[in-house]
């Protein structure tokens, strides 16, 4: 679930942190600039892990500030594909269950992936597992705020770095759409199709 990624930056420190020790002022610049940060293809930054390499600091002219070249290690969350994680529904829709653990919440089980036969209870607005018994269907309710057992099964990176208008015909009703239609930068696709995944009830209290 975490994974330990090598990363190279150069941290600028301002003058006033000049009397700090070097180390402790570049940590807390990458952690600044990285912690709970999606970095593209990479994953969710956590927290720096250690500085490996720090190369000569220069100042540039009309810049009082240091900037050193820093080699470090990142603790990045990146679940890998199969891995099976434990989360906590946050809601339902017609796209799927939606999942959160804790600290990361663009988590999505869409409805192939449930154990099926699934069907959609538009009144109550979550998604219900048609088990079958001997004794019939028996309708099992994936309530919103129920710890749920799922496994990783595709990820996706958008890219959502800053770009410049597409056409200068470009007016501020499709400005607001896509505002509308902003993507979450690293998303993960679960999966609770196969025995013992889904609610931990069903098969704790089973």
């Amino acid at each position: 679930m975490f994974v330990l990624v090598e990363m190279t930056d150069t941290v600028r420190i301002p003058p006033w942190q000049f009397e700090r020790k070097l180390n402790e002022s570049i940590a807390e610049e990458l952690n600044k600039k990285l912690a709970n940060k999606v970095v593209y293809n990479v994953g969710l930054c956590i927290c720096l892990y250690d500085i490996t390499k720090l190369e000569d600091s220069y100042i540039f002219p009309g810049d009082g500030a240091s900037h050193t070249k820093v080699h470090f290690r990142y603790v990045v969350f990146h679940p890998f594909l199969d891995e099976i994680l434990i989360g906590e529904i946050k809601s339902c829709s017609q796209d799927g269950v939606h999942v959160s653990i804790g600290f990361f919440d663009d988590i999505v089980i869409p409805p192939e992936s449930l154990q099926q036969p699934a069907k959609f209870d538009e009144a109550e607005q979550v998604w219900v597992w048609e088990y079958e018994t001997e004794e019939g269907a028996h309708d099992l309710y994936m309530d919103i705020g129920e710890e749920i057992r799922f496994r990783v099964v595709d990820e996706t990176f958008v890219d959502t770095s800053p770009t410049g208008p597409s056409s200068a015909e470009a007016s501020t009703s499709n400005a607001t759409e896509e505002v509308q239609k902003k993507e979450a930068p690293y998303t993960l696709v679960g999966s609770i199709s196969e025995p013992g995944l889904g609610l931990l009830s069903w098969w704790t209290n089973s």
